[in-house]
């Protein structure tokens, strides 16, 4: 018998709701995480008192009563309604699109009859166009003015290609509400970890043996030899080297600041959507939770190709790309090696969804 039934790669939100679930049911679990903290890319620091989001703000929100039941009982939540703001050559416009954002850009429009007419004069032109990119389906679905005030620039800048060539799967998930509402998100349940997500994290892990600083893929065969199964939750082509070729992902690069003032922008969270602006967003942190400090900490986050070493955050799903997926999948299940995760399932994927899919994975495991 081996020293331990199961074997996880990784400590983020899926490899510590997986070892939660895992040893509740009793199961001998051993987690590995290269880095010295759990969280994954939702780790927090604190800061001047402030809570800080190291690798991009991440709001929860989910409308998974599991889910949402499980998180909360590891470490208390505090509400939070993300309500960003979007920055087009110093004009200020609400996100997602609803009657506020309709109303700013054309002062005529006030009511929900006024909004759709106006959105039939402006997506006229364009119907029958393709909408398989995202530049056809704004077109065709919400007209050339929002398209160039609040999608073109900002997507070009996040992905790096014209949105004539990106797909439109990208940007169907963005809401669209003829009501007077800016709450980004339609889930029933939004908050943040009043302790920051190092904690909620460290609470699924406790109990169970967790290694920091150690790298599984210098020596897979010693640490698969510790457990019976091993499921891994990293880069799903790093597994194997990039044998079969590199995964192509989008990636962000932060620039921090400690500013002598105790309010910068007055707001969690400014987007950057006109292309004479480099960065995509400004983050104020302390916003978040209410913090209070005589000083303020923004981060200025800018979108970048993905390279090894990196942090490899928005796949980019293209014909070659999931197909190479899918082979690393294959291979992966040929050794033994269950892969996890949104990096070992090349998804882009929201918390909730990492956990779900963890409590998913965990169950079949178990049955």
């Amino acid at each position: 018998m081996k020293e331990y039934d199961y074997l996880i790669v990784g400590a983020g939100l899926y490899g510590a709701s997986l070892a939660y679930l895992l040893r509740k049911a009793g199961k001998r679990v051993l987690v590995l995480e290269k880095e010295g903290h759990s969280a994954g890319i939702c780790h927090q620091e604190r800061e001047e008192g402030i809570l800080v989001h190291t690798r991009g703000a991440h709001i929860f929100h989910t409308s998974d009563e599991e889910v949402w039941s499980l998180v909360t009982s590891m470490t208390p939540f505090r509400p939070y309604i993300n309500q960003p703001k979007a920055n087009y050559h110093g004009r200020l416009f609400s996100m997602p699109f609803n009657m506020n954002t309709f109303h700013q850009l054309w002062p005529e429009v006030e009511t929900e009859e006024d909004a759709r007419r106006k959105l039939a004069e402006e997506c006229a032109p364009y119907q029958g166009i393709d909408e398989g990119t995202v530049e056809g389906w704004c077109l065709s679905h919400i007209g050339p003015t929002l398209y160039e005030t609040l999608v073109k620039h900002y997507t070009e800048k996040q992905w790096g290609r014209s949105c004539a060539e990106l797909d439109s799967s990208i940007i169907r998930r963005l809401p669209l509400r003829f009501r007077y509402d800016d709450n980004y998100f339609n889930d029933a349940f939004q908050g943040l970890p009043e302790q920051g997500y190092d904690a909620l994290s460290e609470a699924l892990l406790a109990g169970t043996k967790v290694v920091y600083g150690v790298d599984f893929l210098e020596n897979k065969g010693k640490w698969m030899g510790l457990a019976e199964k091993t499921i891994y939750s990293g880069p799903i082509d790093a597994l194997f080297g990039y044998s079969a070729g590199t995964l192509s992902w989008r990636t962000l690069k932060f620039e921090k600041e400690t500013l002598d003032l105790e309010d910068f922008q007055g707001m969690a969270v400014m987007n950057y959507t006109d292309d004479t602006v480099p960065w995509t967003r400004i983050v104020e942190h302390k916003h978040f939770l209410g913090e209070r400090s005589s000083r303020t900490i923004i981060t200025r986050e800018y979108s970048d190709e993905w390279t090894p070493g990196r942090d490899a955050l928005y796949p980019v799903k293209d014909e070659r790309n999931l197909g190479l997926a899918s082979r690393y999948k294959e291979m992966a299940l040929k050794e033994g090696i269950l892969p996890g995760g949104r990096l070992g399932t090349y998804q882009y994927l929201d918390m909730d969804d990492v956990i779900r899919l963890a409590l998913d994975d965990g169950r079949k495991i178990l049955s």
